[in-house]
């Protein structure tokens, strides 16, 4: 049923239980709680910190709306009251997503954003703050720790401290890499970190390709996990991380992975021997 097709006196009815919800902020997560399991009063008092008064009201207006029932001195949600909880629960999950990703939204893909708002209990979303700039950045650093196979194309967390010391070390105990990045970048590195490309490069872990033309976020395929970094034109910093294992990011990350790496070449380190980078 779409919500064109519902009457109105319904749907004003439907928006005045949800306004009952969410009026005081312990009734929704006491319905949660005895969706749940059984919770006592005192166990209600505890869990939301609301006064013994109040608890007995919002007993009494759950009661009357058959969304719990008591059982000696406990009180549980009935399948209509665990169907509201589970919705609020939804619900709620959305709200904080979307409040997270209220300033950074455009700097995500369409897919992986969907994903998030969709789905918001399947991601990881880590934004950048005033007092915590590198919040996306320690995530993603957080992540490969734990990789023993990654892949990556287009605006390079990785370039950023401390991820570029964490990826070698990860490369030279053994991480599988596949990177493609885009000349300037390669050319960056390469006039930058000489040794510490040579070294990488000839460990047989990495390969590295570049593309003219990459996506201007970056997606990252770590094991079974995608990571999709967002960031500011204008400073160039990493202002989002989006990371999941959701079967169908899996499978959008890997169709644009294989695109661009269709058209990527190999990377010729020997083309970058005598450039100079500009401080």
């Amino acid at each position: 049923m779409s919500i064109d097709s519902i009457p109105a006196a319904p749907r004003e009815a439907a928006i005045a239980d949800v306004a009952s919800l969410v009026r005081s902020e312990h009734r929704a997560p006491a319905l949660i709680a005895m969706a749940a399991r059984p919770r006592t009063r005192a166990d209600l008092r505890e869990l939301t910190g609301a006064s013994p008064s109040t608890i007995r009201r919002t007993l009494r207006t759950f009661e009357q709306r058959s969304w719990v029932r008591r059982d000696g001195h406990r009180y549980g949600a009935t399948a209509l009251g665990a169907a509201v909880a589970s919705g609020m629960e939804t619900l709620l999950a959305l709200i904080e997503t979307e409040r997270t990703l209220r300033g950074v939204w455009t700097e995500l893909p369409e897919a992986v954003l969907e994903l998030a708002l969709e789905r918001p209990g399947t991601t990881t979303v880590t934004v950048a703050e005033h007092d915590t700039p590198y919040r996306p950045v320690n995530r993603f650093r957080s992540l490969l720790r734990k990789t023993d196979r990654f892949r990556f194309v287009g605006f390079d967390v990785g370039l950023y401290d401390p991820c570029t010391d964490e990826f070698g070390r990860r490369v030279l105990e053994g991480m599988e890499a596949e990177l493609i990045d885009s000349p300037d970048v390669a050319e960056y590195m390469l006039s930058t970190y000489p040794e510490r490309c040579d070294r990488l490069l000839e460990s047989g872990n990495l390969t590295a390709l570049v593309h003219d033309e990459l996506p201007p976020y970056g997606v990252s395929r770590l094991d079974d996990r995608v990571a999709v970094s967002g960031y500011d034109p204008d400073s160039g910093g990493v202002t989002v991380l989006v990371d999941t294992d959701a079967p169908e990011a899996r499978e959008w990350a890997d169709s644009v992975y294989a695109a661009y790496r269709s058209e990527a070449r190999p990377l010729e380190p020997e083309r970058f021997e005598d450039v100079e980078i500009e401080a």
